[in-house]
């Protein structure tokens, strides 16, 4: 579907619901596409152990402290 910004002003709540529900909309000024309205990704939760076994270079940015204060409370 495209929309121009102007109708898009309008009715914008009911575009929100339509894009909520799925549907790509296409906003538009002079005729020519500048946006899309779409729903957004569903997100995974992460849950402690996801990233177990994941190598984790040295970063000197990251105090030595909070390094080891993060595998002390792994345990």
């Amino acid at each position: 579907m495209h929309v121009s910004i102007a109708e898009a002003k309008a009715r914008f709540a009911a575009l929100v619901n339509r894009a909520r529900s799925g549907e790509k909309i296409i906003l538009t000024r002079n005729g020519k596409p500048v946006a899309c309205l779409g729903p957004v990704p569903p997100q995974e939760e992460v849950e402690f152990g996801d990233l177990e076994g994941l190598y984790v270079a040295e970063d000197l940015s990251i105090p030595q402290d909070i390094i080891e204060d993060f595998y002390r409370k792994r345990s």
